[in-house]
């Protein structure tokens, strides 16, 4: 079953370990998967479009959740 929760910059810095403004760097510099959502002008992404994202994003480093 499909994890459609949405995420913010925030659930996906906690989620890769990272800052939230090396999330927001991702994203303008086109390392981000483009918004699944945009809800009053803010991004989010499924939970799913993430973990596949960072299973796949260079440097991951078999990272998992804890």
């Amino acid at each position: 079953m499909a994890d459609r929760t949405l995420w913010s910059y925030a659930q996906i810095a906690a989620h890769i370990r990272v800052r939230i403004d090396t999330v927001r760097s991702y994203r303008k510099h086109g390392l981000l998967p483009e918004p699944d959502v945009v809800e009053g002008g803010k991004p989010m992404w499924y939970a799913d479009t993430i973990r596949t994202w960072s299973a796949r994003r260079p440097g991951n480093r078999s990272r998992r959740d804890s």
